[in-house]
């Protein structure tokens, strides 16, 4: 297995063609924006340039990297040659099932199929296809590159065989793979995401403010990041996806999102990437920070 079909572009997909790349395996990124591709790869770019800067990597390694990868906007040309797909758009169950639709029309029989989906379920996917024994779950923590987990999700009728074909290709691009069953939110975010709605919970009833609760999780529980720092960076609008599936999976209400996320999700407040969430990442905010370092 060399060759590895990555769709779309955005900070999951980049990332792990980065790694895949980083590891000698001919890459292709997929995604139907030109300059989502562009700006994919001006970031897996900037990583190694820092990998670089602390002599992790050397600046030959770098330039095989960017070499291994061959970026494309047609799915059908991007898949020609690829054993294994890895699918990582948007966190929507109608796209990614329209995804695999035409990856099972595509590809290669023998290609292997696989979702970086958080939660969506990897049995629902592969019933879109006609080789559901060839569909698993390989669920990147973020940063891809830097991450050692791997989430390894068998669904109803993923084969044995798929299942030790990944464990051991996820070893050697040196993670750690971890074998989970279908359910919803696997188990990262079936634990992670309900910890992260109820400190916005505790936002959103007055208990605290965002700094205090994210303080508290980091002093008191040795978290590296806060929880509320930790769902801009993955994203409100993710966060509330996740929820949705797991609150829809469970029927359970301790899975209801909050409806301070639902409310900034619709505000277009989503984090990093829009430049504000429950912190100002905008370049104002940046600036003011500058002065204040140099006033």
């Amino acid at each position: 297995m060399k060759n590895i079909a990555v769709i779309g572009a955005g900070t999951m997909g980049n990332g792990i063609a980065h790694t895949f790349a980083q590891f000698n395996y001919k890459v292709s990124l997929i995604d139907i924006s030109e300059v989502s591709l562009e700006k994919g790869m001006s970031t897996i770019a900037r990583n190694l340039d820092r990998m670089v800067a602390k002599e992790k990597i050397s600046e030959a390694d770098k330039n095989q990297t960017l070499k291994n990868i061959t970026t494309f906007t047609s799915i059908k040309e991007g898949v020609l040659n690829a054993d294994l797909v890895v699918e990582a758009a948007t966190e929507n169950a109608v796209l990614k099932t329209k995804i695999f639709k035409e990856l099972d029309t595509v590809c290669n029989k023998n290609t292997i199929l696989a979702t970086n989906t958080s939660s969506i379920s990897i049995t629902q996917i592969a019933a879109a296809t006609n080789r559901p024994e060839k569909v698993i779950g390989m669920h990147f923590m973020n940063p891809v590159p830097i991450m050692k987990l791997v989430e390894i999700i068998r669904g109803y009728n993923t084969s044995d065989e798929v299942m030790e074909t990944i464990v051991s290709l996820s070893k050697e691009i040196k993670k750690v793979p971890v074998e989970v069953n279908d359910y919803p939110g696997f188990v990262a975010n079936r634990i992670l995401m309900p910890m992260i709605n109820e400190s916005i919970e505790t936002l959103y009833n007055g208990v605290a403010g965002v700094e205090e609760i994210d303080t508290v999780m980091k002093l008191g529980m040795a978290h590296p990041m806060g929880p509320l720092q930790l769902a801009d960076f993955i994203g409100l609008d993710v966060c509330l996806s996740i929820l949705n599936v797991l609150y829809e999976g469970f029927k359970n209400p301790k899975y209801a999102p909050c409806p301070l996320l639902v409310n900034m999700v619709m505000a277009g407040k989503l984090g990093v990437k829009s430049g504000e969430g429950f912190y100002d990442y905008s370049e104002s905010r940046k600036a003011e920070k500058v002065a204040k370092m140099f006033s």
